[in-house]
C-alpha cells in the first residue's frame, strides 16, 4: 500500500514538475492574423481561445494540417500549422529592428559627415589651385605683354639703327667721293701751275 501510494505521490510530482518547465519558445503565431484556436487537430474540435498576433509559442507536435502549441500562459492547444511561422514576430523584433536602424542612421551620418569634410576639403583644393591658376595667367599675361612691348621697341630701335647706318654709309660714301674728286681735281691742276726759277747763287 504504501509503495502505491509512493507511486502515485512520484508521478503526480512528476507531472507537476513538467508542467511548471517550459520550453522555450521556438515559433511564433504570424504577424498578419490573430486566430482561433482548438481542443484538438482538426475543424470538428470546440474553440477554446485565441491567440494574439506575434505571440510567442511552443511547438509539442503536429497532426495533419494542426500543431500543438503551449503559449505564454502555459494553454496547450492547436492550431493551423499555417498561422504559425518559424522566425520571431515584428513586435519581437520591433526592438532590435530600430536598434540598428539607429546604428545604420550613426554610421550613414558618420558616412555623410566624412563626405562632406572630404568634398569640403576637395572644395578648397581646387579653389586654392584655381586661384593660382589666375595669378599664374595674369603673370603670363602681363609677361606677353612686357614682351610685346620689348618687340615692338627692338624694331624700333632696329630700324632707327638701319636709318643711321644708311646715313652713315652716305656721309662714308659722300666724303670718299669729296676726297676722291678733289685729289683728281688737285691732279689735273698741278701740272698746269706754273714753275718757280730757281735763283742762281752769285759770288761775289
Amino acid at each position: 500500500m504504501r509503495r502505491q501510494f509512493g507511486r502515485v505521490f512520484l508521478g503526480l510530482l512528476l507531472g507537476a514538475t513538467t508542467s511548471m518547465v517550459q520550453a522555450a519558445p521556438d515559433r511564433w503565431v504570424s504577424d498578419d492574423l490573430s486566430t482561433w484556436v482548438r481542443s484538438g487537430p482538426s475543424d470538428s474540435y470546440r474553440i477554446v481561445g485565441t491567440v494574439s498576433s506575434g505571440d510567442p509559442v511552443t511547438l509539442l507536435d503536429s497532426q495533419g494540417d494542426y500543431s500543438q502549441i503551449r503559449s505564454a500562459d502555459g494553454d496547450e492547444v492547436w492550431i493551423k500549422s499555417a498561422d504559425l511561422q518559424s522566425e520571431p514576430s515584428v513586435q519581437q523584433r520591433l526592438p532590435e529592428l530600430k536598434n540598428r536602424v539607429g546604428e545604420l542612421s550613426g554610421q550613414l551620418d558618420g558616412i555623410n559627415s566624412k563626405w562632406e569634410n572630404r568634398v569640403a576639403s576637395m572644395k578648397s583644393t581646387l579653389e586654392a589651385r584655381q586661384s593660382r591658376i589666375d595669378e599664374l595667367q595674369k603673370t603670363n599675361d602681363s609677361l606677353n605683354t612686357q614682351l610685346s612691348e620689348a618687340q615692338s621697341e627692338a624694331r624700333k630701335y632696329r630700324a632707327r639703327l638701319d636709318t643711321e647706318r644708311n646715313d652713315l654709309l652716305m656721309r662714308y660714301f659722300l666724303y670718299g667721293g669729296g676726297v676722291a674728286g678733289a685729289g683728281l681735281v688737285l691732279g689735273l691742276l698741278v701740272p698746269h701751275l706754273p714753275r718757280r726759277r730757281k735763283r742762281r747763287d752769285r759770288w761775289f
